[in-house]
């Protein structure tokens, strides 16, 4: 079974290691998102993972001003380029974007999109307190639906006044985890989509397609909710808050290795929609093929969540011949 990976992450010096989310083991993560060749073939091959998506670790470029951040997105773009082009049956890349600098991030993801053969591009939550909502950001929306390519809506740090009126008083690492990965990440990328949708964004876009990691950043659960209560008051929407979620969210299932969650994205996003993920270095990419491998799905189910979604949404190559051994863990 053919396995492709969607939320794996690199890094380069000029980013430098990663911000948050790494508790006492930020040299070894660093380490391994630094390592973009044998170290990491070696990870993706005991999993039995025979493609990643590679995109580059929160906030990117994404935190700088306008003009340097169009700068460092094109060499970050350009030195990912390479590592695909090294390996191009390995990994596959998606765009990091200037996102200070709408209109030239736009430009940028067509550059990466129709030059240098990228599937889609990742966006690290807001921009400097600005969500994609913001007709500001109309370009790159505009750009990744005339492409065809999905944006990977992902977590990063809150917005300073968030943090402070959220986790201040609390010890320096608890407070990092509880707006990070313990919590407060997921929270806002539910939010944010959530903002998108009653924003309007995809009355303007419609054909544009979104994925989140974290099974759905807890979106599912509280799905309905939303819906019952947003959408009377949202009139200006053309839809019920629930067919936006439906029809233009895809998930997956990055780090979050247990059956409750996942039961509950497949009841309500459905398994069309639904794809694998590590989340690697951050997690264990042993600990995910065995997840993948042990759910209760039947054999047409997983192979559309190891392979066959992926595949279709991102217009993957598919593999002229059959994997090589990688069987995954035993």
């Amino acid at each position: 079974m053919r396995v492709v990976a969607l939320e794996e992450h690199f890094t380069t010096p000029e980013l430098g290691a990663p911000r948050a989310g790494v508790a006492g083991r930020g040299e070894e993560v660093a380490a391994r998102l630094l390592d973009v060749g044998e170290g990491r073939l070696e990870a993706m091959d005991a999993a039995g993972i025979d493609l990643q998506v590679l995109s580059s670790t929160a906030p990117a470029t994404q935190h700088l001003p306008p003009a340097a951040s169009v700068d460092a997105s094109r060499r970050l773009n350009d030195q990912l380029a390479e590592v695909v082009a090294a390996h191009p049956d390995r990994f596959a890349g998606f765009a990091s974007l200037p996102t200070p600098a709408p209109e030239e991030a736009g430009k940028e993801l067509v550059r990466c999109v129709e030059e240098l053969g990228f599937v889609g591009a990742m966006v690290h939550g807001h921009t400097q307190g600005r969500f994609l909502d913001d007709p500001g950001f109309a370009p790159i929306l505009a750009a990744a639906e005339d492409l065809g390519v999905p944006l990977y809506l992902h977590p990063t740090l809150p917005p300073p006044a968030v943090r402070d009126a959220y986790y201040a008083g609390l010890p320096e690492a608890v407070a990092a985890t509880l707006a990070g990965p313990g919590w407060g990440w997921h929270a806002e990328t539910a939010l944010h989509v959530l903002r998108m949708v009653v924003g309007g964004v995809f009355d303007r876009h419609p054909r544009l397609q979104l994925i989140v990691g974290h099974m759905g950043e807890n979106l599912p659960f509280s799905l309905a909710r939303a819906d019952a209560t947003l959408s009377p008051v949202a009139t200006h929407l053309a839809r019920r808050v629930a067919d936006y979620v439906h029809e233009h969210l895809w998930v997956t299932m990055s780090a979050y290795f247990t059956l409750p969650p996942f039961e509950c994205a497949r009841s309500v996003i459905g398994i069309d929609r639904m794809l694998f993920s590590v989340d690697y270095p951050f997690a264990d990419p042993l600990a995910g093929r065995r997840f993948l491998d042990g759910l209760p799905v039947p054999p047409a189910d997983r192979e559309k969540l190891a392979h066959g979604n992926a595949e279709r949404l991102l217009r993957l190559p598919l593999p002229t011949d059959p994997p090589l051994a990688r069987q995954g863990p035993a």
